[in-house]
């Protein structure tokens, strides 16, 4: 057994690395709310934010390419099987998911949006069990779902006027359709991370999720002049680290370990999200609702990811003929 191997199906390991990954990502909440004041970006300037979302993967794209090379000495060379596969993979991962993030959280808060994004996870649950005859709804998930879709509810609720639907398509739709992409993608990245090193598969999703994210972009045109300033280019160069180093810990702990035993984890990035956004961004605040949703979905995530799990460990029942 490879000491690589043994690291990454160590629990305490696994467990430390899937945390930092969600809260790489959880952090993108509120440095992407300040980048876009910053730039004094227009709520209907979406062709500006579609050209940042694919200049911030180009770029981590090309952070990675350079640590394959030099760092780990390896070839960046694809083969032709897994081209196409790769390419479905960043159309999902990064084109498709950070087209409806990057638009859908100019339009929402940040603390509701770290809620909003996780809550897709639930609804791809409901759609499993009708597509795949072995992941069935059972209690366990059922509570998942239920505390999940419980947290919507309070997400909504303001304490003066009551309960009330304030979403809209454009904004919290758009980060629940992200949400969706971002767990199909995450499968997608299940089946490759067995032949193709899960480094060198997040380089190239994110190179060619980035390239449709920029065509996209510049077919728009963009909106008005924008400011860049020294704070901006932090956040820009931190927000390309962060998604090269957490879809890299991602994939490799996709390649070593069930899928289910590390989507449980995944309750950490609406958790981290909002703290942070009620932390950093002055506007927001972490209202008894906000919290309390954001209780009831963490706990909803985990518990539909411990109840998946343990379905991964029953031995299936042969079938008598």
């Amino acid at each position: 057994m490879s000491k690589q191997f043994t690291l990454w199906t160590n629990k305490y390991f696994v467990a430390a690395a899937a945390l930092t990954a969600c809260i790489l990502w959880g952090s993108a909440f509120p440095v992407l709310k300040i980048t876009y004041a910053e730039l004094g970006l227009a709520g209907s300037d979406t062709a500006s934010r579609v050209m940042l979302a694919g200049a911030r993967f180009f770029l981590a794209s090309l952070l990675l390419f350079g640590f394959i090379k030099v760092g780990l000495r390896r070839k960046v060379t694809l083969a032709k099987e897994h081209v196409l596969p790769v390419v479905v993979l960043g159309l999902l991962q990064t084109g498709l998911q950070y087209y409806f993030f990057y638009n859908g959280l100019a339009f929402t808060p940040g603390v509701k949006g770290a809620v909003l994004n996780a809550v897709g996870n639930f609804f791809v649950v409901i759609a499993a069990h009708f597509l795949y005859a072995d992941d069935r709804i059972n209690p366990g998930k059922l509570m998942g779902i239920a505390a999940g879709f419980a947290g919507i509810i309070m997400i909504n609720w303001h304490s003066r006027a009551g309960f009330s639907w304030s979403m809209s398509l454009r904004g919290e739709g758009f980060l629940i359709l992200s949400s969706v992409v971002s767990t199909a993608g995450t499968f997608q990245a299940k089946k490759l991370g067995g032949s193709v090193d899960p480094v060198l598969v997040n380089a190239y999703q994110l190179l060619f999720g980035s390239l449709v994210l920029l065509a996209v972009g510049v077919s728009g045109g963009t909106g008005k002049e924008l400011q860049y300033t020294g704070l901006f280019w932090g956040l820009f160069i931190y927000s390309a680290v962060l998604s090269a180093a957490a879809f890299s810990i991602w994939y490799y702990l996709l390649k070593y370990n069930r899928a289910g035993e590390v989507a449980i984890y995944r309750f950490m990035i609406p958790v981290s999200g909002a703290l942070l956004s009620a932390v950093v961004l002055p506007e927001e605040t972490l209202t008894p609702a906000a919290a309390a949703a954001l209780v009831l979905v963490a706990f909803g995530i985990g518990a539909v990811n411990y109840w998946q799990r343990q379905e991964s460990f029953r031995p299936r029942r042969r079938s008598s003929r």
